[in-house]
């Protein structure tokens, strides 16, 4: 028998039908409440738990997975795969952007273009994956459909997304 979190967080995430997200100690807070208001994901952040506040990125992808969330972060660090391994992870997305209007425009995104257009599991498209998203990233190409190609979004080698076709 395991922790409370442990035990529901499986049951959760088929009940809330939401991402489920797992958002570190770098992101700023306004963005925080965009995801929880505006894009209405389960967010769990770090800095409101005393606890965790000054927790390892280690310890940080192993909750986040426990948890069963999406780890959302601004680190760069978490896209060294031998470090974190994908495969490992209940999906990572590492954002990019230069400045608090394009990380929101970046979540905005990713909500409409990836969390709400999968008919993967509710709240964990990335499961075993990784994406570091960038202002270039590009999601829907020619078709529209999603692209995990041109996303690289994969279980090893790099997890960079490729640029927009101009």
């Amino acid at each position: 028998m395991g922790t409370l979190a442990s035990e529901l967080s499986p049951h959760a995430a088929g009940i809330a039908g939401q991402p489920r997200v797992y958002v570190d100690a770098n992101m700023p807070a306004r963005l925080v409440t965009l995801m929880r208001t505006l894009l209405k994901w389960d967010v769990l952040f770090v800095m409101e738990h005393d606890d965790l506040r000054r927790a390892s990125d280690g310890l940080h992808f192993r909750l986040a997975r426990q948890l069963h969330r999406t780890l959302v972060t601004l680190d760069r660090d978490y896209l060294d795969d031998r470090k974190f391994p994908p495969a490992e992870s209940a999906g990572v997305l590492v954002l990019c952007a230069p400045n608090e209007n394009g990380l929101a425009a970046l979540l905005k995104r990713l909500d409409r273009e990836v969390f709400r257009l999968t008919g993967e599991a509710p709240g964990l498209p990335f499961a075993g994956h990784k994406l570091h998203v960038h202002v270039d990233w590009c999601a829907r190409p020619e078709g529209g459909q999603l692209n995990t190609a041109l996303a690289r979004r994969s279980r090893s080698g790099k997890s960079e997304a490729e640029p927009r076709q101009r």
